[in-house]
């Protein structure tokens, strides 16, 4: 008989299998792309969209066609993805908690320290090849267009970016008009070039790792609600599995339905014990 968590399971794995379908296009069209930013996400959204087709069309084919392996293999890796999701929740919510802007007096905008940041972020962002892609991004994305343009009466007025803040103007403690020793270091990088600006300010990698923070806190959130759907679904999934390790008659499996298939450990004693009685007799 055609059982309800089988139909449950069907109808989820049918429409996860349909979602990876735009998720593996957008990543095969950013590879199309020359922008650097949109290259640095490709291979995540492929690796994503591959790995939710396939473990969808596993258990699509399980439930629906009750082919026990692929059901297997459904429920075997789901638990992969639930520990793997599970560990990186705590871990997102662990390098996440230091951090934030600190407020500027007299400004509407705040600004950002890297030394605030946990370790394992600083370590990050420092690295070379990985600024450089960053930085790239941020050329990019055209994000200090406009606060070049601005005037001091904007400065005082208008809010910024955690990256508009760091990386598109010196640090509000610069004082350029008199000695520049003792300052902070980044006053010593600032340029007015824009090709160069603060980029490799320390204010700067501070602004992306504050955005960063955010979007991950927020996807940290959304990592929970993932993990409750991800458990509902794999207990729906085990149910599926044992109907379709079911036999037609309703008996369990691995439950012999003849009583007298596997005799007793003592039934070949007993037998030779009789025959032999009764040839005595």
């Amino acid at each position: 008989m055609y059982r309800f968590s089988n139909t449950v399971i069907g109808f989820l794995n049918l429409f996860t299998l349909l979602a990876s379908i735009p998720i593996i296009g957008a990543g095969l069209w950013m590879a199309r792309s020359s922008t650097t930013c949109e290259k640095f996400l490709q291979t995540p959204l492929l690796f994503i969209g591959f790995i939710i087709l396939i473990v969808s069309l596993a258990g699509f084919i399980g439930a629906c066609f009750h082919v026990a392996w692929a059901l297997w293999l459904y429920l075997f890796v789901m638990l992969f993805l639930i520990g793997a999701l599970m560990g990186l929740t705590v871990f997102g919510f662990a390098v996440t908690s230091q951090g934030g802007g600190v407020d500027v007096p007299g400004k509407a905008y705040k600004e950002y320290h890297l030394q605030n940041y946990s370790p394992w972020l600083r370590k990050r962002i420092k690295d070379p090849q990985y600024w450089e892609t960053i930085r790239a991004c941020i050329l990019g994305s055209k994000t200090c267009a406009t606060v070049i343009t601005w005037t001091p009466y904007d400065y005082l007025t208008k809010d910024l970016t955690p990256i508009q803040s760091g990386c598109c103007k010196p640090p509000t403690s610069c004082n350029y008009g008199l000695t520049t020793m003792g300052q902070d270091p980044d006053c010593y990088h600032w340029n007015n070039d824009p090709n160069f600006l603060c980029y490799e300010c320390d204010s700067c990698k501070a602004g992306v790792l504050e955005d960063v923070r955010r979007d991950w806190q927020k996807i940290s959130v959304l990592n929970i609600v993932m993990l409750v759907l991800l458990i509902g679904i794999y207990s729906i999934g085990c149910c599926a599995f044992q109907n379709t390790k079911r036999a037609v008659s309703d008996y369990p499996h691995g439950e012999n339905r003849m009583s007298k298939v596997r005799p007793r450990w003592d039934f070949y004693w007993w037998r030779w014990w009789h025959d032999r009685r009764h040839q005595l007799y």
